[in-house]
């Protein structure tokens, strides 16, 4: 199924363009999907109400170790944040793979981004560019969306970003 939504101009963010499977996208940038990240309390990766999909805000775990801990804007630069958010997303979607498959997803309608940052940092929308950009590469134009970059004291477990996502699926 091609999905579209309008977005003006691409600036180089992945958008303004159709994309027939995420998954043949995947594989095609040689991304493979992780397992589902575990829980680190009492939730679940993600739920589904009506044709919207919610994930819990997934940190940047890799074979179930965090890619690394500290303040952006202090001990991590906001580059590697850039990658990590990319890494966190990457984690979501597999949330959402896991619960209604990816080839179902009609867009990606909202991405909100924490970042652990130093007092004096605030380049949080860059950090999360890195999840969004992905999500423009895998979904083109039914990957443009709404969202937030926030700054945050601290994060679970000392991590430099958290995303959560929310998607429209289809029946």
């Amino acid at each position: 199924m091609t999905t579209t939504a309008r977005r003006a101009g691409t600036g180089g963010s992945g958008y303004g363009h159709n994309v027939t499977s995420p998954l043949a996208r995947l594989d095609e940038l040689g991304i493979a999907l992780p397992p589902v990240a575990a829980p680190l309390a009492a939730y679940v990766p993600a739920v589904r109400s009506g044709s919207l999909v919610f994930t819990s805000g997934q940190l940047p775990m890799v074979d179930g170790k965090l890619r690394a801990t500290g303040k952006v804007g202090a001990t991590v630069s906001a580059e590697d944040a850039a990658g990590y958010a990319r890494t966190a997303v990457l984690n979501a979607l597999a949330a959402v793979h896991a619960l209604v498959g990816l080839d179902s997803v009609v867009r990606i309608v909202k991405v909100v981004g924490f970042v652990a940052s130093a007092p004096d940092f605030t380049g949080q929308p860059g950090v999360i560019n890195g999840a969004s950009a992905l999500l423009g590469e895998v979904f083109g134009d039914a990957g443009a969306h709404a969202r937030s970059a926030v700054g945050v004291a601290a994060l679970p477990l000392d991590a430099p970003v958290e995303v959560e996502i929310v998607v429209e699926v289809g029946p």
